[in-house]
């Protein structure tokens, strides 16, 4: 790829979705882009980017942020994070809010809803000890082919595999004829939404949320970026929010609207 097509690329990524590309991700580049251009009647991609930088099509520019978005996920990731959900987080967040009796989780980046539907299991699990409160899932992604494949809820049989203990693959998914479907009960407990972590979600209104996930995304954007997104993640979370992140993420030097938990990797409360 041209320098002028490559720059273009990569001003269009970082402003749009906030994902750093370089040189060295070239192959990455054109893996994704050449069955776009295909799809577009181009043999290449660089005339595929020319074209785009030509024209400016928004359609096809939704198109390129949706193909190069990193879209790997899988049901109960890490597992950790879900055994602090009911352990830990949700009897003290129920404590806080136990006036209300309402609580709100976001599930940001949610991909192809593997996330969402993880934490919807992890709820109905708890169901006794949640009778009488009203529980919230805030599911969102930048990318529409990622939204509609989450809210179809449908799976294939290596996507089932990936993380999902046998018992809850039969409690809450039914079994079709290509793979499996989350039952309508777990659906109906998760409102999904198009959503780009650049935004400011006060404005979007989003907020407020007791607990925020937001997983193994950050780590494809920059510094600049990160702290954005904490500062607008921090003004939709409740006094006694918790913010989830990757294993390999952090606020520590990046932002001061997040306090570190004694003990505790990836999870952070807001700072006092």
């Amino acid at each position: 790829m041209n320098n002028l097509e490559f720059d273009y690329l990569k001003q269009v990524l970082y402003e749009r979705s906030g994902l750093v590309v370089t040189r060295e991700k070239g192959y990455l580049i054109e893996s994704r882009l050449a069955p776009l251009a295909r799809r577009n009647g181009l043999e290449s991609v660089d005339r595929f980017i020319e074209e785009t930088r030509r024209t400016r099509n928004e359609a096809v520019l939704t198109q390129i942020i949706d193909a190069m978005t990193t879209n790997e996920t899988l049901f109960f990731r890490d597992a950790w994070p879900f055994e602090r959900l009911s352990k830990t987080l949700m009897p003290e967040v129920m404590a806080k809010a136990k006036t209300s009796r309402r609580i709100r989780i976001w599930s940001a980046a949610c991909s192809s809803g593997q996330e969402p539907y993880s934490l919807a299991m992890t709820l109905a699990e708890m169901a006794p000890a949640l009778a009488g409160w009203q529980v919230e899932i805030v599911a969102t992604d930048i990318s529409e082919a990622m939204l509609a494949r989450a809210e179809a809820g449908r799976y294939s049989l290596f996507e089932v595999s990936r993380g999902l203990p046998e018992h809850m693959l039969r409690k809450y998914l039914l079994p079709e004829k290509d793979g499996w479907r989350v039952k309508e009960s777990l659906r109906e407990m998760i409102e999904f939404r198009r959503y780009n972590l650049l935004e400011d979600p006060y404005q979007s209104g989003l907020g407020p949320f007791d607990i925020v996930f937001c997983r193994n995304v950050l780590i494809y954007f920059d510094e600049e970026t990160r702290k954005r997104v904490f500062t607008g993640l921090a003004r939709v979370m409740r006094p006694w929010g918790y913010l989830c992140l990757g294993g390999a993420e952090t606020v520590v030097g990046i932002s001061d609207a997040f306090r570190v938990l004694p003990g505790e990797r990836g999870l952070f409360g807001l700072a006092r």
